[in-house]
């Protein structure tokens, strides 16, 4: 049920590059939106192996969270929380990327799902430029998709 968009980048050789990726889910905007801020919940939908909430396991503006994906950790804050509308963050701590910012837009569809839309900027490490546009669009995509997918299964409407 999964698809990706187009992406591009804005300025020269050394410039910000970005990633846009679509995927459509049946679940409803609610399903999307609460594994989106379950970070339990990540390592069964995505590729990535660990996750972790601040202490507490407060999900508000500001708070952070940790990802790992083979050996990579990397650490993001939250920046935005539009309940079943908008979901943003910043790289914090990115051994390949500096200046990641990323938003996941949620627009509920005529039939109930909803339309996922994850795309951000970011400023790739001088070594890893040519790799990480094509890669982040594919690894971007296949988060969105798995996270459409997953939300298909755990929409109770479908049970």
């Amino acid at each position: 049920m999964g698809g990706s968009g187009g992406s591009g980048y804005v300025g020269g050789m050394g410039g910000v590059r970005s990633y846009d990726v679509v995927a459509e889910s049946a679940g409803a905007p609610g399903v999307v939106w609460a594994l989106l801020l379950d970070v339990d919940t990540w390592p069964v939908w995505s590729r990535v192996d660990e996750a972790e909430d601040s202490p507490g396991g407060r999900v508000e503006v500001g708070t952070f969270r940790t990802f790992r994906t083979g050996k990579v950790v990397t650490k993001e804050r939250i920046t935005v929380l539009e309940a079943e509308r908008r979901f943003g963050y910043e790289g914090v701590v990115n051994p390949q990327l500096t200046g990641y910012r990323a938003t996941v837009d949620l627009t509920e569809l005529p039939n109930g799902g909803t339309r996922i839309r994850w795309r951000g900027t970011y400023t790739a490490r001088w070594g890893m430029r040519w790799f990480m546009k094509p890669y982040l669009q594919r690894y971007m995509g296949s988060i969105a998709t798995g996270l459409a997918d997953h939300a298909a299964r755990a929409d109770p409407r479908y049970r």
